[in-house]
């Protein structure tokens, strides 16, 4: 197979299309590093709140791996190529992990809000280039993943009043 066999046809030229598959790849990791996290604290939430706590964080989780797919193809559609394995999600993501064994529920919160209002830096960041680059669609569809990662934020910082 040749370098060519995936070249999806585009009209954005080769060098934008690039600068929008790096900037989109980058979300994507951080979107998948950002779904992990949500997941273990899902997991791994207790106390007072354990319910609530739980199911915001199951819904969340949902939510960021639903626009997974879509940011993919969206790197697909402009001729490139996407993330190909955990490593790959790793040397992209710019939202740190947290392994530690016990995270109090409320400190949980507080590090996801934060990270999905990094996150929602990354996608202004991105619809930045994608307008210069003009391409509309993934334009577009950042206005609604800012939306939805602005919406967590908003969840997490709520929940956590004193907490």
């Amino acid at each position: 197979m040749t370098d060519d066999a995936l070249k999806t046809p585009t009209d954005i030229k080769s060098n934008a299309a690039k600068t929008v598959a790096e900037a989109l790849n980058a979300i994507l990791a951080d979107s998948f590093a950002l779904y992990i996290k949500t997941k273990n604290f899902h997991w791994h939430v207790s106390g007072p709140h354990f319910r609530d706590y739980h199911l915001m964080l199951d819904d969340q989780a949902t939510q960021i791996l639903g626009t997974t797919d879509a940011i993919a193809e969206r790197v697909r559609k402009t001729g490139n190529t996407t993330l190909r394995s955990i490593g790959d999600i790793a040397r992209h993501q710019s939202i740190s992990d947290n392994d530690a064994e016990f995270v109090p529920a409320a400190q949980m919160l507080i590090e996801l809000r934060e990270d999905n209002l990094k996150l929602v830096e990354k996608l202004r960041e991105a619809k930045d280039i994608v307008d210069e680059a003009k391409d509309n669609a993934t334009s577009g569809i950042l206005d609604e993943w800012t939306d939805l990662a602005e919406e967590r934020a908003w969840f997490l910082f709520e929940a956590s009043r004193g907490a």
